[in-house]
């Protein structure tokens, strides 16, 4: 389980008061008397409620100490947490005349029912002691070396003898023997035993009709088979409709000759090309100096020619030509030759320009006229004309687009409908079934009837016997279990303990010491390669870092491995120099996957954090 947010509604000294804790290390830096401890005390009380205590008690127990300052009537909070990828909200309100719990499955948007199964599975089945005992890890409480050697030594006693501290074995030995005594006492040797086997027939029966297979949820499953009903009732008539439409639409589209939008773009882009075409021929053959120029062209190409030809034939106006040009007479004649020729191609061809470009005109006024006639009623070019036919295909495109999500939906509704079908299917199998054992469950019951009217006439007194004598039972295999598995369990859990606290301690200690053992009469170690050294003559420091262990070794063995909840720390490293607590948390950061959560009055761990470049979370209150 993971922690993700909690909002504080009255609590102590804090009103409307948010907090967010993220994955890995969260540091909740805050001085002396900022309220950490009231925050580690909200969240103990939103997983586990807060109960007022009774008569004189109820003036100094917990419920008391953190009643709000400011508005009493406002006593409780939220608290957002992550199990399994689901995300439930923890809503509590302690006041003692309104007290109330509700969990919300946030992921499924729904409310949960908080019975204890729930909770047990969300609280990763930890009860409130053992969640106080193993993942909320406080320092050792102990001033002294010898108070803290003795805290240690019960600790670990308790442990040792019960594997959890909300788990008493000879206590709960005692107790059921004490039970059978009175048991005994009350057991009347004298009564008779001639309706044993009719009495056990009725708790026979009795047993059977309890079972979950006889519970009547023939109109629960009526119920639901005619809300699937209506259901697939209502797909089909979202279908029907969407088909309505898909049809009208297509023949929208097809009495436009698309088929889908790529077509229709294709069709908007070739008309703007074929109207920009238009207007370019149009704009060409509105200049009316090509045609005079053409013209000039070929009368100034003729006048050159023939004077040309004048002067290379013509006798007096060749003389002339020599003897003013000399030896470039000739050369003369053929740039006028050329010139002349040059001319006349350069008229040819915008003669013949002015002929294309109005034979483009004519082609593309002809396509433009038949595509706005079709579309627009209208068959006039103009630039308004192209924008109405541009809006024309942006309304068939979106219809085209409709359309495909139509189809898209109509496919999903296909989906949908076949699955509910196969729930109805489902529906009727479970009806049918129900059914059967309802009439197996009234026969049952008939039988049941006749058993008691037969026992209806018995003593006070056999009923007694019969009673006692199974309490007796109860308590003679209970007490044959308990006696089987209590060696088995303190063997195991010391097994344990002692493994799994010493790979802790070789790594929190950087290989000062590789382990710990606790002996037949619980004394405690720390070894070394050389020597074990009594847990006495160790620095308390170290006897702090051998409690973390001992908390982080029965935080494992209460918790599954695949769910946990956060490890807690509230001022638990008051004890460690700065290299202790350097190395400690960056094995901690390392060996503990899940999310952990530190209360501290000093900024030393997030210096470290940064030092060492580890990631954390800082919340400041």
């Amino acid at each position: 389980m993971k922690l993700l947010d909690l909002h504080i509604n009255g609590f102590g000294k804090f009103h409307d008061r948010d907090l967010t804790f993220s994955d890995g290390l969260n540091i909740v830096y805050g001085k002396n008397e900022a309220g950490k401890s009231t925050i580690h005390n909200f969240v103990r009380s939103m997983l586990f409620g807060l109960e007022r205590g009774r008569g004189r008690a109820s003036k100094n127990d917990t419920y008391s100490h953190y009643e709000p300052w400011d508005n009493k009537t406002v006593y409780g909070g939220q608290m957002r947490v992550e199990q399994k990828g689901t995300i439930y909200r923890i809503e509590r309100n302690f006041q003692k005349n309104n007290k109330s719990l509700i969990i919300v499955n946030e992921t499924l948007g729904k409310q949960i029912e908080p019975t204890k199964a729930f909770m047990d599975e969300l609280l990763c089945g930890l009860s409130e002691t053992s969640y106080s005992n193993t993942i909320s890890i406080g320092q050792l409480k102990s001033a002294t070396d010898n108070g803290m050697v003795s805290e240690l030594r019960n600790y670990i006693a308790n442990m040792n003898t019960t594997g959890s501290m909300s788990l008493n074995i000879t206590r709960a030995t005692s107790h059921l023997r004490n039970r059978r005594k009175d048991f005994d006492r009350m057991l009347d040797p004298d009564a008779a035993k001639n309706y044993t086997s009719l009495l056990g027939e009725i708790r026979n029966i009795e047993k059977d009709i309890s079972a979950p297979e006889y519970e009547n949820q023939l109109l629960t499953y009526q119920d639901q088979r005619t809300q699937i009903n209506n259901q697939i009732a209502q797909r089909q008539e979202e279908k029907e409709r969407l088909l309505q439409k898909i049809a009208a639409g297509r023949q929208a589209l097809e009495g436009a000759q698309f088929s889908d939008e790529a077509s229709i773009i294709q069709y908007r882009d070739e008309t703007k090309n074929t109207y920009n075409f238009y207007r370019s021929a149009q704009s060409a053959c509105q200049k009316k100096f090509r045609p005079i120029l053409a013209v000039i062209a070929i009368i100034l190409s003729t006048m050159i020619a023939v004077s040309t030809f004048i002067m290379a034939v013509a006798e007096y106006p060749r003389h002339l030509l020599v003897l003013f040009a000399g030896g470039f007479y000739i050369p003369f004649i053929a740039v006028c030759a050329v010139f002349s020729l040059i001319l006349a191609i350069l008229g040819t061809a915008l003669l013949l320009a002015k002929k294309h470009d109005q034979k483009d005109l004519a082609y593309t006024s002809k396509l433009l006229q038949e595509v706005f006639s079709r579309h627009l009623g209208d068959s006039s070019i103009s630039d308004e004309a192209l924008e109405a036919f541009l809006l024309r295909m942006e309304e068939y495109i979106r219809l085209s687009q409709v359309l495909a999500r139509s189809e898209t939906s109509v496919n999903e509704q296909d989906k949908i409908i076949a699955s509910l079908k196969e729930r109805a299917v489902s529906c009727d199998e479970v009806i049918s079934r129900q059914q059967r054992t309802q009439w197996e469950l009234e026969k049952k019951l008939d039988r049941l009837a006749q058993c008691k009217d037969q026992v209806e006439s018995l003593k006070q007194t056999l009923e007694d016997n019969d009673r006692i004598r199974e309490e007796i039972a109860a308590i003679d295999l209970a007490l044959d279990t308990l006696t089987e598995l209590s060696s088995t369990i303190r063997d195991s859990f010391g097994l344990y303990l002692n493994k799994t606290a010493s790979d802790m301690i070789g790594e929190i200690t950087g290989g000062i010491y590789d382990s710990i053992s606790v002996d037949e009469n619980l004394n405690l170690f720390m070894n070394t390669r050389t020597k074990l050294v009594p847990v006495s003559q160790v620095s308390s420091g170290a006897m702090d870092q051998v409690y973390l262990a001992l908390r982080l070794a029965a935080a494992k063995l209460v918790q599954s491995e695949n769910d946990q909840m956060p490890l807690i720390f509230d001022d638990s490293f008051v004890q460690y120099d700065d290299d202790r607590l350097q190395a400690t948390l960056k094995w901690l950061v390392q060996a503990y996957d899940e999310q952990i959560i530190l209360f501290t009055c000093h900024q030393r761990e997030a210096r470290m954090m940064a030092a060492s470049q580890l990631n954390y979370h800082m919340i400041s209150i």
